[in-house]
Parts: C-alpha cells; structure tokens; sequence
C-alpha cells in the first residue's frame, strides 16, 4: 500500500521581503572620486548601481524594514525566533537581533546574530532549520542584512565600486519535507587558515589587546581579489555539488541557480564550472552590488517579484564569504503571494 504519512519534519518557507536604503549611488558618482568611469565598472563587475545607507542609518534600520515586509508577507504577527545574520553589525556588544526583535514587537523571542560574512544567510538557513526541525521553534525570522558603506574606504577603487548596503529577510515555519517550499539538503564548510584574505583588521579583540596605534586603513574592509576569486568559484561550486549529491540531483534538475551576488564575473564563472546554463542564473547584482548576507534574499525577493521563479522550480543556493566561509542549500518554490519589488531596477543592463 502506498505510504500517506506526511513525512520528516521541516522548515517551510512562508514569507520573503527584501529593502535598501533611498541614496542611490550611480557608477558615473563613484567616477567623480575614483580612477574609473562606468564602462570599466560594468565590464569588470556587472553591477552599474548601489543603495548606501544615510549618515546615522545602521544595520539595524535595514533589518527591521526588510523584517517587518516578511512578516506581513507570511501574514504572520510573531516568530518564536529573530537571527540577523550580518558582518556590521550596528555594534560590538550587544548583538543586533535583540534590537530588531524589540523593534518588530517581537520582544520575548529568541535573537541572536550569525556571523559568516557572505556565506551568513545560507548558515542563518541552516540555524533556523535546526531550530525548527528540533522542535525548538515553530517560526523563524530570519534577516539577512549589512551596511558595507560603513566598513569600506570610499576612496578604495578596488572595493567602493562593489559593495552596496541592503537587507533581506525569510519566514519560516515548521511543516513537513514533502511540502513545497521545504529547505532541503545542505553543504557547510570552513578553511580558517585563509582568514587574511577578508578582513577588517581593527575592532576585534585580537587588535585591541595588541594596544599601539591603529592605522586608518585597518579599519576599513580590505580583501585581495584575485585569490578570492579563485576561492570563491571553487569553493561555490564544490559546495553546490556537494548538495546536489546529498539531495540525489543532479544540475539538470535544477531550473535556478541563486548564488551570492559578489560580482556578475564570479556568478557566471560558478555557474560554467557546475555546466549550469547563465541563464538560469537569478542576478541582481547590476541593481545593488554585492549586499554580503543580504544578497542571496534579496535576489529571490526581486525574482519573485517578478515572477521570474514560480511554485514548483527548483532551486540551488550558494554563497562564499570571508572566514573563509561557504555552504549551499535545495529548495523547491512554494506557492506564495507575488511580494513587493525591493527598489526600482529602472533600466536593464545591456547584454
């Protein structure tokens, strides 16, 4: 006889929303105080605009809107949890997610922030599901969101020109593996012996014990680009592989690929090594730069929108990010209302 047992338990994904901040910086703005102009900029990135938050905007004011859309989303008015994973957080101590917990009237659940630079959003997924497959939780809020203007050197040409600030946020719920928009299979790694090549070198207690001056650039974000890149499209693509093993896929099943949004070069080149199609490739990074832990939701909040997934598809996620960090997920799209576009993408990039 056939089985009718609902299956293992699972989180479900019940709501998303994404947000940035008003000021819109163009690649021509960025020309005027750097030794670049916009045709080097969209050939070497792909990304031809950012959002930056305003002077005394944090972290936290991004979470909250970008938190407060999910919810009304999922139609839902309370969570049983609130984990913000991001790498600026508004500061050291406390942690952010009290703060936007408090702000959403969610005061009472459980908050805390996650901390794996790009890769956060993908481990904050892999924390809520734990949370929600243990019984723990019954719904999860969980907010992807950074403010790289704050930690980036505006006068860094390598740098300026590709981070943006941005948030994203998903609710999930508890329900069952066989249900549409389940979080399936994952993949998680670490290589710490490779720490320097992402880094903000001062602020942390390595540096503050050390004592003596603190040099300007040390408190800015700095990475070396080209051995990131060589990382980042490996590691992105073993991890994918990984997943799609675990899950019995194979890349045929996938109908999107959602990696996180670093630069339109890196999307493209993971996407060839896994013989992916570039097409079925979600990218939004021509619209808001890399957003660290906010551009894997952000991405599907912008796709959704546009109706560009649909219930039903397929999806792979997966993300690279300083520690170094990298992990990746399957997810089948549920059925859910179409959500608000997170920013006006105004014209489309050229081919």
């Amino acid at each position: 006889m056939p089985s009718h047992a609902p299956g293992p338990p699972a989180a479900v994904l019940c709501g998303l929303a994404g947000w940035v901040p008003s000021r819109m910086v163009t690649n021509d703005e960025l020309a005027e105080r750097l030794d670049t102009d916009d045709a080097w900029i969209r050939t070497r990135t792909g990304i031809r605009r950012r959002h930056v938050v305003e002077p005394g905007q944090a972290t936290s004011d991004l979470a909250v809107e970008s938190g407060r859309r999910a919810l009304r989303h999922a139609g839902v008015g309370s969570v049983d949890a609130v984990i913000v994973t991001t790498t600026t957080p508004d500061r050291p101590c406390p942690a952010t997610a009290p703060t936007v917990a408090a702000r959403l009237g969610l005061a009472g659940a459980a908050a805390f922030d996650v901390g794996a630079v790009c890769t956060g959003f993908v481990y904050g997924l892999a924390t809520a599901v734990g949370l929600i497959t243990s019984s723990v939780a019954e719904r999860v809020l969980l907010i992807g969101a950074d403010t790289y203007s704050t930690i980036v050197d505006p006068l860094d040409r390598a740098n300026a020109i590709i981070f943006g600030d941005g948030a994203g946020a998903v609710v999930l719920r508890a329900g069952t593996a066989r249900e549409p928009g389940a979080v399936g299979r994952f993949d998680l790694g670490s290589d710490g012996t490779h720490e320097d090549l992402i880094t903000v070198a001062a602020g942390g207690s390595r540096q503050r014990s050390a004592g003596g001056e603190v040099r300007l650039g040390d408190r800015h974000f700095a990475m070396r680009g080209n051995e990131v890149y060589r990382h980042a499209v490996t590691r992105m693509a073993e991890s994918a592989r990984a997943t799609l093993r675990r899950a019995g896929w194979t890349i045929d099943d996938v109908d999107h690929f959602v990696p996180h949004q670093a630069n339109l070069r890196i999307l493209h080149s993971v996407a060839d090594d896994l013989g992916l199609p570039r097409e079925r490739c979600v990218a939004n990074v021509d619209c808001v730069g890399n957003t660290g832990a906010a551009s894997i939701p952000l991405a599907l909040a912008d796709a959704a929108a546009r109706q560009a997934i649909r219930p039903g598809d397929r999806l792979l996620l997966t993300a690279f990010g300083g520690g170094l960090t990298w992990g990746s997920c399957l997810l089948t799209w549920p059925e859910l209302p179409v959500p608000a576009l997170p920013y006006d993408r105004g014209e489309e990039p050229t081919p």
